[in-house]
């Protein structure tokens, strides 16, 4: 089969050779006119690996799904099987080591996801270090409706008043507490400070079982974005470098970051329905 640039260069041939018009020296070998006049309306290759790329730098955790909502934003008329094969040939996969199950796990029994936002939260801890060496502690709250990370906070020691004032301000912002709230069992959790402040707000509190975090799922697989997307790529040199890297990593996965579970919507979005307006300096400020 003849390709359509071989094609075109067989007329010009005929056309030099034998010094005819265009018109004839089509009829002659064939080939339609229009075959010669026809550009293509895809975007240029070039440009799209070009960006394609400076997403990927910017957004290194994310795979070709999220990155092909972020192109599509910006206007660009891709398709998800043209991304990936793009993220493919740049050589921009991820690999992520996952631990192999020596054990089937057992089926574990549906647990009603909540209908509306700030029905239920689901909150816990995690750790890190500073430059210094010196460990901190991240306070984590998730939205599980809307999957909105409520409060991300970073401290050295949280006591179980500690929780009580960062359940109290996130309900203030929010507009109010939620009915039931998922955590383990901490000595923050387990403390007469949250359990009284839970019975005069008319909250539930719903504890994970000893060594079982697969009751509290999403929260746990937050954490994950926390710790993948965040805390593993910035060195902090204080406590008040690691909140202002937090609140930037939050206001960002709120509003910018394309949700699975969602839709491939992001989180602030789907809670209010609002409208997508793209802005390509929000993520050139967060490059920078």
């Amino acid at each position: 089969m003849v390709r359509p640039a071989h094609r075109r260069a067989l007329v010009e041939w005929v056309r030099a050779a034998y010094q005819l018009p265009e018109r004839r020296a089509c009829r002659a070998v064939g080939v339609w006119r229009s075959l010669l006049r026809y550009r293509s309306v895809r975007p240029r290759q070039e440009l799209l690996r070009a960006r394609l790329h400076e997403l990927a730098r910017v957004r290194v955790s994310w795979g070709y799904r999220q990155l092909c909502v972020l192109l599509r934003r910006e206007g660009w008329r891709v398709n998800l099987k043209r991304v990936y094969r793009l993220y493919r040939d740049e050589g921009l996969s991820l690999r992520r080591s996952r631990p192999k199950r020596r054990r089937s796990a057992a089926q574990r029994v549906a647990v009603p996801l909540p209908t509306r936002p700030n029905e239920r939260w689901a909150v816990d801890f995690m750790h890190d270090t500073l430059e210094g060496g010196r460990a901190i502690r991240v306070f984590t709250v998730l939205d599980v409706f809307s999957r909105e990370c409520v409060a991300l906070v970073a401290g050295r020691l949280f006591r179980g008043e500690d929780v009580v004032r960062l359940l109290s301000a996130a309900g203030a912002e929010r507009g109010q507490v939620p009915g039931r709230i998922s955590v383990d069992n901490g000595t923050e959790f387990t403390s007469k400070a949250l359990d009284a402040w839970a019975y005069w707000n008319g909250v539930q509190l719903d504890f994970s079982r000893p060594g079982k975090p697969s009751d509290n799922p999403f929260i746990e697989s937050f954490n994950a974005s926390v710790r993948r997307e965040c805390l593993s790529q910035h060195w902090f040199l204080s406590l008040e470098d690691a909140q202002q890297t937090l609140t930037t990593w939050r206001t960002d996965y709120n509003n910018e970051r394309p949700h699975t579970a969602l839709g491939r919507l992001t989180p602030a979005h789907f809670r209010t329905g609002g409208h997508f307006t793209p802005d390509r300096s929000r993520l050139q400020n967060l490059h920078t």
